[in-house]
C-alpha cells in the first residue's frame, strides 16, 4: 500500500491518495462484501487540513475558527443530520440510591432524565455506579446499553425497563419486552466491579430510552417528541437520524453528570461498541465536554474509512439500517466517492482530546483495517494542534496497544467488547486523566 498526498484534478483542493492492487472501483451494488485486501482499490480521502475553498489550514486558529466548524457541518448535512440543542427544562429525578452496592464497595444510583422536564414527557433512566471511599470526585465511564440498564448487572433492585427491545437479540426477551430472566445478560460487556475497583464510575443508559432500533422507532421516540409534528413528522434530508438522537442523549446524560457532586464531569470518557461505537464518536465529535471518546468495533459509519471497500459498505447501512443516518446520507449508496467526508475527519474531530480506536482481528465486517486508517490520517490535525498521534504508520500486531493522543489496538477474537478492551481504556483514562 502506498500513502500520498496529492492535489486533485481541479487543483485546488488537497487530498490524501491511497494505492492499492487491485481492480477498478467498487460498486455498491456488488453481490457481496470483499474481504481481500488485494481487491480495495483506489481511493481518494478528503484532506481534513484543507478547507473546502482549497484554503490549507496551517495554524490552530485556522482549524478552530474555520476547518473544524466547516467539517462538523458536513457531517451533519451529509451524514449523522442536525440535532437540536439541550432542552429546556431537563430534569434529574434520583428514584434509588443504595450506598451498599457490589457488596458495599460502591454506591448505586438510579436516575429518571425527564428529557422535557414533564412526568409526562419522553424520559431516560440513567444507572450509575460510584466507588465509595473515594477522595474527591471521580472520574467516569459513560455509554449506551442494548439491553436495557438491568442487563449490566444481575442485581434485582435494577429497574427493569419496560421499553422496546430487540427480540432476536436474546430469547429472555419476549414480544420485544424484557423479562426477569434479561437480568445480567449483559454483564460480560460492563465489569462494573472493575472499573470501581479502579477509581471510576461508570453511568450507561439503555440506548431504546432514547429510540427504539427500527425503522419506525422514531414515532415513540425522541425525534418525534421534540418535533412539532409529533409522529406526522416528515423529515427534511438534513435532520437528524437514529445515530444523531442517541448521541444527543449521551450528551442529556453528561447533563445529569455535571450535577452529580461524586463526579467530576470535566473526566469523562464516552464509549460505544458496534453502532453504539459510531454512536459515541459522533457525540464526542459534537460535544466538547466529553474528555475521551472511545469507539469499540464500530465499523462502517463509525471509525472504518467510508470509501474503502472491505465488508460493511455504506450501500450496506443504507439498505440495512435506513433510520441510522440523515436522508442525504443514501445519496452516497451508489457513489461513496462524492461523499464530502470521511471517517478519519469525524476522528479529527475530536482532537485534541484523546480518542481510543479498537478493532478485532474476526470482526472482518467492521473493516479493523479501515479503523486504523482512520485514526492515523486523522494524526495531522493531532499533530497541528500540538499533540501526539498514534506514533505508528503500521498496523500493530495483536494485542499490542499503541499510540497517545490517538490510542488503538486489534484484539484477537470477535465482534465484541472484553475484559481485554476494557483493560486498555482503564490504562488509557488513567494516563490522561491523572497525569
Amino acid at each position: 500500500m502506498t500513502l500520498r498526498r496529492a492535489w486533485s484534478v481541479d487543483g485546488l483542493s488537497a487530498a490524501i491518495v491511497v494505492l492499492v492492487s487491485g481492480s477498478a472501483m467498487f460498486s455498491a451494488q456488488s453481490a457481496s462484501p470483499n474481504y481481500d485486501e488485494t481487491k480495495v482499490p483506489p481511493y481518494t480521502l478528503p484532506d481534513p487540513l484543507v478547507c473546502g475553498d482549497g484554503t490549507p489550514v496551517t495554524t490552530a486558529r485556522m482549524w478552530e475558527q474555520k476547518r473544524r466548524p466547516e467539517l462538523l457541518r458536513l457531517f451533519e448535512e451529509h451524514v449523522y443530520g442536525r440535532a437540536p440543542a439541550r432542552p429546556g427544562g431537563l430534569r434529574f429525578d434520583v428514584f434509588e440510591h443504595d450506598r451498599n452496592a457490589l457488596g458495599g464497595r460502591a454506591t448505586r444510583k438510579q436516575v429518571a432524565i425527564w428529557l422535557t422536564g414533564q412526568r409526562d414527557g419522553p424520559r431516560m433512566d440513567l444507572l450509575l455506579y460510584l466507588p465509595n471511599g473515594a477522595r474527591g470526585r471521580v472520574p467516569a465511564f459513560l455509554g449506551l446499553n442494548f439491553n436495557g440498564n438491568h442487563a449490566v448487572q444481575p442485581d434485582p433492585a435494577i429497574r427493569l425497563s419496560e421499553r422496546w427491545m430487540v427480540a432476536e437479540r436474546s430469547p429472555c426477551i419476549v414480544s420485544n419486552r424484557a423479562t426477569e430472566a434479561c437480568r445480567g445478560i449483559e454483564a460480560e460487556r460492563w465489569p462494573v466491579a472493575t472499573i470501581v475497583a479502579r477509581g471510576y464510575a461508570l453511568a450507561t443508559v439503555y440506548y431504546g430510552d432514547l429510540e427504539p432500533d427500527h425503522p419506525e422507532g422514531w414515532k415513540s421516540g425522541i425525534r418525534a417528541a421534540l418535533s412539532p409534528a409529533g409522529t406526522n413528522t416528515v423529515f427534511g434530508p438534513e435532520a437528524w437520524g437514529a445515530i444523531s438522537a442517541w448521541a444527543w442523549g449521551l450528551s442529556r446524560a453528561l447533563d445529569y453528570l455535571e450535577t452529580e457532586r461524586a463526579v467530576d464531569a470535566k473526566r469523562v470518557a464516552v464509549l460505544g461498541h458496534s453502532r453504539l461505537g459510531k454512536t459515541a464518536l459522533w457525540a464526542g465529535a459534537r460535544d466538547r465536554r466529553f474528555a475521551i471518546v472511545i469507539s469499540n468495533n464500530s465499523g462502517e459509519g463509525g471509525a472504518a474509512l467510508a470509501r474503502r471497500w472491505f465488508g460493511e459498505t455504506t450501500a450496506d447501512l443504507n439498505r440495512r439500517f435506513p433510520h441510522w443516518f440523515c436522508g442525504n446520507f443514501k445519496r452516497y449508496s451508489d457513489n461513496v466517492a462524492a461523499l464530502p467526508v470521511d471517517q478519519h475527519e469525524l476522528i479529527a474531530l475530536i482532537a485534541p482530546r484523546p480518542v481510543y480506536v479498537a478493532s478485532a482481528e474476526e470482526d472482518r465486517w467492521a473493516d479493523p483495517r479501515g479503523e486504523f486508517l482512520a485514526a492515523l490520517h486523522a494524526e495531522p490535525v493531532y499533530r497541528l494542534l500540538g499533540r501526539a498521534g498514534l506514533g505508528v504508520t503500521e498496523m500493530p500486531p495483536l494485542n499490542t496497544p499503541v499510540g497517545d493522543g490517538i490510542g488503538y489496538h486489534i484484539r484477537s477474537g470477535k465482534h465484541d467488547v472484553t475484559d481485554y478492551d476494557w483493560a486498555q481504556y482503564l490504562n488509557f483514562a488513567d494516563r490522561h486523566f491523572r497525569r
